[in-house]
């Protein structure tokens, strides 16, 4: 007889009234009847797993009860569900990958996948998926892996609600939560990365988008990204890594909602920005990052609605930057709001709140009448020689910054808020009261 658990999820899946198969990114291959499910444990009809694989034609659904499974690498290569009860713990035994997917229209869900060890000749995963469209890996756990889930040549995909933890000391001896290399159209969605090198990365990447995922405290980026058009990132959180977010040589990336957070270091960034171009920036929450924002050659960005709060420097913006336009944001605490590398500014700033403006408003419609220069003349000395950050809240300082403000001599002199507002603007972050 069956387990009570491996049962109930057994006459569950036989009970579901007939449907279509799953169309789109879904992937879903729909019920099956008792004919078409093979359960794998003491009690089911295969001990290994890998013989359920092996006689399961497609449209199948592989059911695991709890249980250890220390089996040679997995090789799905037919559409199938592959399912874990809870318990069920695919164990690499530090010495190999742990499955493979190599069919379209793959479900894989319910495992906790543990220790592939670490390998310096091949991109070592628990989850392989190469050459495959439409398949899913969903609500699975990943322990001390090298490579969680990484996906190659894939399209149509969907990663969601999985929970994948490293240990990682090392760049060089880690690898990357979530990995993606020439793939499309797929969704990377709600899941907990920790520990890794990166973790999620994308290279080769066009029209996918990552939302609603917490990645935090891995050893390089929380998100790193190349070469990867018309992506969208959204509604996620970058806490606690080396840096939070880096995207390069990309166009047409819209970034909205993002919270990145205590992103700190000697060359920690909340978001660097190194040649991308018609990208938008809107409605994130940078806070406590040692730079908020660094762009180099970053061109035609909608910079906008963002907040910017307790940051050592809100924005960097380098002078091969150009065309891109600062609007609505909020900058609050920061120890530097803006800083760059030139004597002219070739982006504007317009409309956005400045806790330092100390100008009035005599028509009171809420823009101050003097305009704002955000470029403290202490940045640029403190760019030139980091150690005199030790002076940066003496009198000394605070009237050098004063009469460079009024009479501008090395800081740029057209980079300016010409309509700063009184009071911070509302965004997501800030409710109105």
């Amino acid at each position: 007889m069956a387990t009570l658990p491996l049962l109930a999820a057994t006459l569950l899946l036989l009970s579901t009234p007939p449907a279509a198969p799953g169309t789109g990114t879904s992937g879903d291959p729909g019920p099956v009847d008792a004919s078409r499910l093979h359960t794998v444990g003491a009690a089911g009809t295969f001990t290994t797993i890998t013989e359920a694989l092996a006689a399961a034609a497609a449209g199948d659904t592989v059911l695991v009860a709890a249980g250890v499974y220390a089996e040679p690498t997995l090789i799905v290569s037919v559409p199938l569900t592959l399912i874990g009860e809870e318990g069920a713990v695919l164990d690499g035994e530090g010495e190999r990958g742990i499955l493979e997917i190599r069919s379209d229209s793959v479900t894989v869900q319910g495992f906790l996948f543990r220790d592939t060890g670490i390998s310096f000749t091949d991109d070592r995963s628990a989850v392989k998926i190469d050459r495959v469209r439409f398949c899913r890996v969903e609500g699975n756990r990943f322990e001390d892996t090298f490579f969680g889930i990484y996906l190659a040549n894939a399209g149509d995909c969907l990663i969601a609600d999985n929970d994948l933890s490293a240990s990682g000391d090392r760049e060089t001896r880690s690898g990357n939560g979530i990995h993606l290399w020439y793939s499309v159209r797929v969704r990377i969605e709600g899941n907990r990365v920790r520990g890794h090198r990166d973790g999620i990365y994308f290279e080769f990447v066009e029209d996918s988008r990552v939302s609603g995922n917490d990645s935090r405290g891995n050893l390089r980026y929380g998100l790193h990204f190349m070469f990867s058009d018309g992506c969208e990132y959204r509604d996620n959180t970058f806490a606690r890594n080396g840096a939070g977010v880096a995207v390069m040589y990309t166009r047409n990336v819209v970034m909205v909602g993002n919270d990145f957070d205590d992103n700190r270091g000697g060359a920690a960034f909340g978001l660097l920005l190194k040649d991308i171009t018609d990208s938008s920036i809107r409605e994130n929450r940078f806070r406590r990052n040692s730079v908020a924002l660094y762009a180099e050659g970053a061109n035609r960005l909608e910079v906008e609605s963002n907040e910017f709060v307790e940051n050592g420097w809100a924005v960097k913006m380098m002078a091969n930057s150009e065309g891109s336009r600062f609007q609505g944001n909020n900058f609050l605490g920061n120890s530097f709001d803006v800083s760059t590398n030139s004597r002219r500014a070739y982006s504007t700033f317009s409309g956005n709140f400045w806790d330092r403006y100390r100008g009035y408003d005599r028509d009171a419609d809420g823009v101050g009448d003097v305009p704002y220069r955000p470029v403290r003349l202490f940045s640029l000395v403190v760019s030139q020689n980091e150690p005199v950050l030790v002076l940066q809240r003496s009198p000394l300082v605070f009237l050098v910054d004063l009469v460079e403000q009024v009479f501008p001599l090395l800081t740029p002199a057209n980079l300016t808020d010409p309509e700063p507002r009184l009071l911070p603007l509302p965004n997501p972050w800030r409710i109105p009261s």
